[in-house]
């Protein structure tokens, strides 16, 4: 039988809400930045934290990584999407949820922009320099370590936005 022959005229069809969208999207869009964090983590950060400063090559020269305009990008656009699901969602019971989330998301932001970004702008400046700074492989190696723990923390977050979308898109 083709499907056009088994319709229902008695089924009404699925519509979603504006919210539903919106949260869906918003959690869509944190595990596409969770893909971009896990693939830096296991590709890009292992070579040039292997051997500092010899290993800052991927820091230095016209063909230079630098990756702070693609993450300020991907941060501002989930942040908008999660800051239009949380007002779209505020009358639904996944309120809560998505505003915890929202803190501890902002916490690790904070601890990105006050440890993992100034760290990571003095070690593309020791390449591009070569100035010596002290301690530099604890350094790198803490800041390898606690890059893992940040991602971890990103990947439980947009978990638990998965939990919220699955349980919005059941009240129906």
């Amino acid at each position: 039988m083709s499907s056009l022959s088994q319709f229902d005229p008695n089924t009404t069809p699925v519509h979603f809400t504006a919210a539903q969208i919106a949260l869906v999207v918003a959690t869509l869009l944190y595990f596409a930045m969770n893909g971009a964090q896990i693939f830096e983590t296991a590709v890009l950060v292992p070579k040039w934290t292997a051997s500092p400063p010899g290993s800052f090559g991927l820091f230095r020269g016209p063909y230079a990584i630098d990756l702070k305009t693609f993450w300020i990008a991907a941060h501002s656009v989930h942040e908008v999407s999660m800051l239009a699901a949380i007002v779209l969602c505020w009358k639904l019971d996944v309120r809560n949820v998505l505003l915890c989330v929202l803190c501890l998301h902002f916490l690790v932001r904070v601890w990105t922009l006050t440890y993992f970004a100034p760290e990571i702008i003095s070690f593309q400046r020791i390449a591009e320099t070569g100035e010596v700074a002290l301690d530099l492989v604890r350094r790198v190696t803490l800041w390898k370590w606690l890059n893992g723990v940040r991602v971890a923390a990103f990947v439980a977050l947009s978990l638990a936005m998965l939990a919220a979308s699955v349980r919005a898109l059941r009240v129906q």
